[in-house]
């Protein structure tokens, strides 16, 4: 299966114009789009969507409820399963409940964490990480109405709900259902980290977090089970597993989970010229349970947080904090010989850290004119697409859209700079067959090879090896039909596959095929070259 990510408004304007556009996510291969935040938020600001008021309505200029159901309906019929979120962690200050306690409701101010002074919140605060330290500092605020501190996570005006409270559980399980019945196939699971609130800890990826993704699964399997969760836990290397399932839970929690890991590896593999630190770091983490799948991606709607673990980078020799501060001073454009043009987001004074915004074009160097940045563009894809799992498309990758320079122009998203790399799908560019780069072409030519090979199924194992080449990415993959080395060249200069990975895969054969070329890879003195940004699926096609 292949996923396609994109704002319904920003891809077709309304959700009948989705409908519309159906065909052409049909031609590229879609089995699987994820449509952003579009259930009824509060005015802005509204983070994005992400701070919905109503679950159980659409934005009124994308349409209604029976124009969600219609969509749904034509999508099914060209074999595409429809993704929404579901915002777990919080709801907008305008939601019902919020209201309601707001009004003296104490049933509806149970839904939430509430505070009638500091004590509670500065006791929380000491261990609580900031996550938008520029424009919503801190974890709690003051609210006249409701005459108390309430927890915000991420804004003033999301407030944190009260996992600890059944009422909050079954709310959600009858949300997940209706949305079912208009034929939602799966659920994003959004911020689900953060849902269980303990004393002296970051709040995040506790226990309970699991044990209630796995009360809201078990509804979803007995009366809608069709549905699929997919855990957004943009967390650790050593956390992720969990989402999925681990001992006696395994593939028993969400069914599929976002790779963050592999995609800031990717971008540090394409600035570094050195996949060391990848592979090791890759390696760590554990095959998922044969029921789930990794969602893989190259970029999505959010900003990049370079999550490296400091153990992983301290493995191979790495200054972890240093190689943050180069990641992000290699992707804002101010390292010395950089090509990428993206924009810093969420500085952190006390931490140093810094976030990166920008399209996926724009990071790789299209934006200033690089002369290798297609073949980044297309080598970033090869890796997502041969790594396993249900590679993801965010919206105009598959184009080469640049940043939008009018991002800030909307007063909504003057403030928030994340909105540079989602512009407006350009259906000029599409309808006329545009496609100068041969971008578009080239990144249709992997989909298409990757479906006729059996050992890129997300069910065939992956395999991260050592690299014999500093900058090659080894990943393979083992089917019965054989085994499959893809292998991934991250630097601008000529490099190599050592003759001995192919002999230890049994691959050094008269029959040797790149499938990507779909000739036999030359051989030099055993090892097959690779140019640069170039990726290679070999194999034994005899």
């Amino acid at each position: 299966m292949l996923g396609y990510a994109a704002y319904a408004d920003r891809f077709a304007g309304t959700l009948r114009g989705v409908e519309e556009r159906v065909p052409y996510l049909r031609d590229l291969g879609v089995g699987y789009l994820h449509l952003m935040p579009l259930l009824t938020p509060r005015p802005a600001p509204n983070d994005g969507g992400y701070a919905v008021a109503d679950y159980r309505s659409v934005r009124p200029d994308l349409g209604d409820i029976d124009d969600l159901r219609a969509l749904a309906t034509t999508l099914r019929g060209e074999g595409i399963s429809l993704c929404l979120d579901l915002v777990l962690n919080h709801v907008a200050r305008e939601h019902e409940w919020a209201v309601a306690a707001r009004a003296g409701d104490p049933e509806r101010r149970a839904c939430f964490h509430v505070f009638d002074d500091r004590e509670m919140p500065d006791a929380y605060e000491a261990s609580l990480p900031e996550v938008f330290p520029d424009f919503a500092p801190g974890n709690f605020t003051w609210d006249d109405e409701l005459a108390g501190w309430v927890w915000t996570t991420f804004n003033d005006y999301q407030w944190d709900v009260n996992w600890s409270n059944p009422a909050v559980l079954c709310e959600y399980a009858d949300i997940i259902l209706e949305l079912a019945n208009l034929g939602v196939e799966v659920f994003r699971l959004d911020a689900i980290a953060f849902i269980w609130k303990r004393l002296g800890t970051a709040s995040q990826n506790e226990p309970e977090v699991h044990e209630l993704t796995r009360a809201l699964r078990t509804v979803a399997r007995i009366a809608a089970p069709a549905v699929l969760f997919k855990a957004e836990a943009i967390v650790g290397p050593a956390d992720l597993p969990a989402y999925l399932g681990v001992g006696e839970h395994a593939g028993k929690v969400s069914d599929l989970a976002y790779h963050n890991g592999l995609m800031v590896q990717i971008w540090s593999m394409l600035a570094s010229g050195d996949v060391r630190l990848a592979s090791h770091a890759l390696q760590q983490v554990p095959q998922p349970p044969s029921t789930t799948a990794w969602t893989t991606y190259v970029r999505c709607h959010d900003d990049i947080g370079w999550a490296i673990a400091d153990e992983d980078a301290w493995a191979v020799g790495t200054d972890p904090a240093a190689h943050r501060r180069f990641l992000s001073d290699w992707y804002s454009g101010s390292f010395p010989g950089s090509w990428a043009r993206g924009l810093v987001f969420q500085q952190n004074e006390q931490t140093g850290d810094r976030r990166i915004s920008g399209s996926l074009a724009s990071l790789a160097g299209l934006g200033a004119g690089d002369r290798q940045s297609t073949a980044r563009i297309l080598l970033a894809h090869a890796v997502i697409l041969s790594f396993g799992g249900l590679p993801l498309i965010w919206m105009g990758d598959e184009l080469g859209l640049l940043n939008d320079p009018g991002w800030a122009d909307d007063p909504a998203h003057a403030g928030d700079n994340r909105w540079v790399h989602r512009p407006r799908m350009p259906w000029a560019v599409v309808d006329e067959g545009r496609d100068p780069l041969g971008l578009t072409s080239g990144l249709r030519h992997l989909l298409d090879v990757r479906r006729s090979l059996p050992q890129l199924h997300a069910a065939t194992p992956t395999e991260v090896w050592d690299p014999r080449d500093p900058g090659v990415l080894l990943v393979v993959r083992r089917h019965p039909s054989g085994p499959l080395l893809a292998a991934h060249n991250m630097t601008g200069e000529q490099a190599w596959v050592d003759a001995d990975v192919l002999h230890w895969l049994g691959l050094h054969t008269d029959g040797l095929r790149d499938a990507i070329s779909g000739t036999a890879p030359s051989l030099h003195e055993g090892a097959i070259p690779l140019e640069p940004y170039a990726a290679a699926w070999v194999y034994d096609g005899g």
